[in-house]
């Protein structure tokens, strides 16, 4: 394969993994702008939808490790085409659920567990796997960009359409619109089964994990994981909310939310090529405290639009910049032929900080009639995880080697 054919594909892969991210990514960060319609709507109360939206967050961390250990085996491709039929179905069904329940199968399960199939772990599994090794950093940043790349230009489009034609057939619209990420199946097929460097020992499923939840830095990486979780949720699920309570209309907060995206594609594309140049845990502690500053300057100052939407331009350029570090240093410890797994159990402990997050944003809010307390816990945890990312240790975890040919 000569230079010019391999560009080609590195560019083929990259377009199918971001737009895949883009477009079930985009949906889910949407999702935000259709609480209040449903609470109008089924009268349920804002803490029972809530629990429905955290439930999603939690179940779309719990299919990842198991998904990606699917995709390790048996190839990222039918993984990620099952995804994005389930998230099309689930945003598709859910205008016509009038409980609680129903909201927690149509967004928590269908909607959810589908977006974690075509999720960071199978898709940056698959982007490391298919990648040349000096690339990987800046391409995990590139796909992870793709997921903001979509909330950014779904929000909008999604607040048009609540305005339009009413919140229903906005939430259907959606869902046809994630069918566009079938094609990027047949591009991201293949496993990771023999990509254990030569000669070394492919290492099973279930050693690697009990390996890695033995890891100090592993460990550390999850804790830290788990607090990005609970700011991501939160913002994605409350953040309309949040421009409402500063008394600002839906379009503010439509514009709140793409800008978060927007910004995030820059973080998550700075972050790529930043993760080879620098140390990676000293980059995931700048961007919490980065985060940890942003929340207290927001408390105190006043809330207008421009000002929200400043506040949406920092914490979107931290957003998901988390990503590829994190995923970087579970590369870099493990290697890629278990990737999509270890990445999934990452990502499981960033879920249940989201379920957390967007769960206790509503509750709290039910609760005080103000968002504050929240804000407070964010900036504490943003603090914490920066510091806990200090002490992990930079370096390849040893594997015995394979046995040589007879």
């Amino acid at each position: 394969m000569n230079e010019a054919t391999r560009r080609h594909a590195a560019w083929l892969v990259l377009l199918a993994a971001a737009g895949t991210f883009a477009l079930t990514m985009g949906t889910r960060q949407t999702m935000g702008l259709f609480l209040s319609p449903l609470n109008t709507a089924t009268g349920l109360g804002l803490a029972s939808i809530s629990l429905a939206f955290a439930f999603g967050q939690l179940w779309w961390g719990l299919t990842q490790p198991f998904a990606g250990a699917v995709a390790d085996k048996v190839g990222a491709g039918r993984v990620l085409l099952a995804g994005a039929v389930l998230v099309a179905l689930g945003t598709f069904l859910t205008p016509y659920m009038t409980s609680t329940l129903g909201l927690v199968f149509a967004v928590g399960i269908l909607a959810a567990g589908g977006a974690g199939m075509a999720g960071p772990a199978v898709l940056m599994s698959a982007t490391t796997r298919l990648m040349p090794p000096d690339k990987r950093g800046l391409a995990t940043g590139v796909v992870n960009a793709g997921g903001s790349t979509g909330q950014f230009l779904l929000a909008p489009v999604a607040a048009f359409l609540i305005e339009g034609v009413g919140w229903v057939a906005a939430l259907q619209v959606m869902a046809l619109l994630v069918l566009l990420s079938l094609p990027a199946a047949l591009v991201l097929r293949g496993s990771a089964r023999h990509a254990a460097p030569a000669g070394q020992q492919a290492v099973g499923t279930r050693q690697a994990v009990g390996q890695a939840l033995r890891h100090p830095g592993f460990l550390l990486l999850a804790a830290g994981f788990f607090v990005c979780g609970f700011h991501v949720a939160f913002l994605a699920t409350h953040l309309p909310g949040v421009v409402a309570a500063c008394g600002l209309g839906t379009q503010w907060a439509g514009w709140a939310v793409a800008v978060l995206g927007l910004f995030n594609i820059v973080g998550s594309v700075g972050m790529g090529w930043a993760v080879g140049r620098w140390r990676m845990k000293s980059l995931l502690s700048l961007i919490y405290l980065v985060r940890a500053v942003a929340i207290v300057l927001f408390l105190l100052a006043p809330k207008t639009g421009p000002v929200v939407l400043l506040f949406a331009a920092v914490m979107g350029a931290s957003f998901l910049s988390t990503v590829p570090p994190t995923a970087g240093l579970v590369a870099k410890f493990f290697g890629p032929a278990n990737m999509a797994t270890l990445f999934g159990v990452v990502m499981l402990t960033h879920q249940v900080g989201g379920f957390l997050g967007a769960w206790l944003g509503g509750t709290v809010f039910q609760a005080t009639g103000s968002y504050d307390a929240i804000w407070i816990a964010d900036a504490l945890l943003a603090v914490a995880a920066a510091l806990v990312h200090l002490p992990i240790r930079e370096a390849p975890v040893a594997r015995p080697l394979a046995a040589a040919p007879a």
